[in-house]
């Protein structure tokens, strides 16, 4: 009955979805190339970011402090806790639409699990819930499955993400696996055909083209664990501010959510002050420009990436406790954009490089190392061969070093968990 019900509301949660993607990529697109072009702009001025982040905060703070669910959980708790009931839809989707394009830090997949875990639990009803709560469970984490596989390419990335977070074993692993897998292999038929019929893009997550693959040495090695610890270290830190910033918000929530925006747009300027560069690169969830990172690292000077860096994880780190959106994304981004920057070390090459950096960062923002080596193998599909064993290492190396890092904070008494697990709450991270 669960597989039966699973791929039923495989289809119609994955074709919400898909609208949900494209539409947000639309408002993306208009206001940050077809806005400024209608205004005299071949790329938007440096300071775009401030006018529209300033929007997005006023816009946030009725859906946090007025409507049911607050538009999401926060991102820096990841992309756990307790499932968003039907109630929550409304918020989470407002607020995804109304402030993601806007140019906030974050990326869409945590409102999509939401946007997948409510629609199965209003389809499935408060009653049969009720009766059957562990059913709800799972075809909750099957809608939200479905969901996300819009944006991560098919159900690959999705499933073998609930099956590391949840952490069952022996035939509650195939309860949960199996409704998940059929749900989101039945949504990618619907998100696939839609995309080609009507021509509408979602912004998955997608590197179209690659730096030449050669096949990692002993330099690519002895450079890319130090360069890994590295990247684990700037990007939990990073995480860190945005536990600061939560406690910080969750007092006088309307001011300070408007002040955090406003501090984001601030960061997103100053890139394109000191760099000269479109404000586009720094803002957004790094969607897009992961693919324009990866297709012509070249192009990109280092003083240029390592500001990128700072200012983009100042400012996800700042998102993370005060806006709402997806915490996965920016993080790529920021441990490509590492990666590539360290390329020019003697021995790394700039492949090895964008491959320990992504899935070093993944590693450390969801806790799950074997769905972020999945993760960068895919992006890099043909080229991921050669690259395996420095994925492989580089995800470990990251895990652990966020650990490790995370011990040493308790025993100073800063605790701080990503919590990396599935929203319908099934289980934690491990």
């Amino acid at each position: 009955m669960l597989l039966l019900l699973s791929a039923v509301l495989g289809a119609p949660i994955a074709f919400l979805a898909f609208l949900f993607v494209s539409l947000q990529h639309e408002l993306q697109h208009a206001v940050w190339t077809d806005l400024p072009e209608a205004v005299g702009y071949t790329q938007p001025p440096w300071w775009w970011p401030l006018p529209a982040l300033l929007l997005a905060g006023l816009i946030l703070v009725p859906i946090v402090t007025r409507f049911p669910g607050g538009g999401g959980h926060r991102p820096v708790d990841g992309l756990g806790g307790p499932p968003l009931g039907p109630e929550a839809l409304p918020g989470v989707v407002l607020a995804a639409l109304a402030t993601l394009p806007l140019g906030v830090v974050l990326g869409p997949e945590a409102p999509l699990m939401a946007l997948g875990s409510g629609l199965a639990l209003l389809a499935f009803g408060a009653v049969k819930r009720s009766a059957h709560p562990k059913a709800g469970l799972v075809l909750a984490m099957s809608g939200s499955t479905t969901a996300i596989s819009t944006i991560f390419g098919g159900p690959l990335v999705a499933v073998v993400m609930i099956v590391e977070a949840a952490g069952l074993a022996g035939t509650q692993l195939f309860v949960l696996l199996l409704p998940c897998l059929l749900a989101s292999g039945v949504g990618a038929l619907v998100f696939t055909g839609f995309g080609r019929w009507t021509g509408f893009s979602t912004g998955g997550l997608s590197l179209p083209s690659v730096p030449a693959d050669t096949t990692p040495d002993a330099g690519d090695f002895l450079w890319g664990v130090p360069v890994a610890v590295l990247i684990a270290v700037i990007v939990l830190y990073a995480h860190r501010i945005g536990t600061v910033t939560a406690r910080w918000t969750s007092l006088r929530t309307g001011p300070r959510t408007v002040a955090c925006a406003v501090a984001v747009g601030v960061l997103i300027a100053a890139y394109a002050l000191i760099t000269g560069r479109s404000p586009t690169e720094a803002a957004l969830s790094g969607q897009a420009m992961l693919g324009t990172l990866a297709a012509d690292p070249g192009a990109w000077p280092v003083a240029a990436l390592l500001v990128l860096v700072v200012c983009k994880a100042l400012a996800w780190g700042i998102a993370l406790g005060g806006l709402r959106g997806g915490p996965i994304f920016p993080a790529v981004l920021l441990g490509a954009a590492m990666g590539v920057a360290c390329s020019g070390l003697p021995g790394l090459g700039v492949t090895a490089g964008l491959a320990l950096g992504m899935v070093t960062a993944t590693a450390v923002v969801t806790r799950l190392p074997v769905t972020s080596a999945v993760l960068a193998a895919l992006l890099l599909g043909p080229d991921a061969s050669n690259q395996m064993p420095l994925i492989a290492i580089c995800s470990v190396v990251g895990f652990v070093t966020a650990h490790l890092l995370e011990g040493v904070g308790r025993r100073r008494g800063v605790s701080r968990e990503p919590g990396a697990a599935p929203e319908a709450g099934a289980a934690t991270s491990p």
